[in-house]
């Protein structure tokens, strides 16, 4: 089963609906075959502009961010559901692509060097050195002078 990403902005709610509107998207996830394998909570903010969902205003919505594995097949039923749910504001379902990540190795060897001797540094002072060659004006008019005031 492929990995997905549920990100929730949930409606400005007291704690226990808060944890009842949760169990209801997790309980959809597991009703679908799915397993949850992260929950994480983004706190309750403002809005970035407001918004209209089930024909209420919201300003301010809490955010949530599930990640969880289940068959591609459920996915439109989980978007449909969700859809109708009053207390979602926003949901979007991503496809995590967890195969391509790169694996990350540790240079705390390199860090350590001088700076003059990191390859990284390197890197900008040859960078440096390419941005430093000012480009010139080519006069292609066939005067002597710049026609127009510098």
């Amino acid at each position: 089963m492929p990995t997905y990403e549920l990100s929730l902005i949930l409606r400005q709610m007291g704690r226990p609906e808060l944890v009842a509107t949760l169990k209801r998207t997790a309980t959809a996830i597991f009703d679908k075959g799915g397993i949850i394998r992260k929950l994480e909570n983004l706190g309750t903010k403002a809005l970035p502009f407001k918004t209209s969902a089930h024909g209420i205003v919201h300003r301010n919505g809490s955010y949530f961010v599930f990640k969880f594995d289940t068959p591609p097949s459920a996915i439109d039923d989980l978007d449909e559901e969700y859809g109708r749910d009053v207390d979602i504001v926003r949901k979007r379902i991503y496809r995590a692509d967890f195969s391509q990540q790169e694996d990350i190795a540790c240079t705390l060897h390199e860090e350590l060097l001088p700076p003059a001797y990191r390859k990284d540094v390197q890197k900008m002072i040859a960078t440096a050195e390419r941005s430093k060659t000012k480009k010139v004006f080519k006069y292609n008019t066939g005067l002597d002078y710049y026609p127009f005031q510098k």
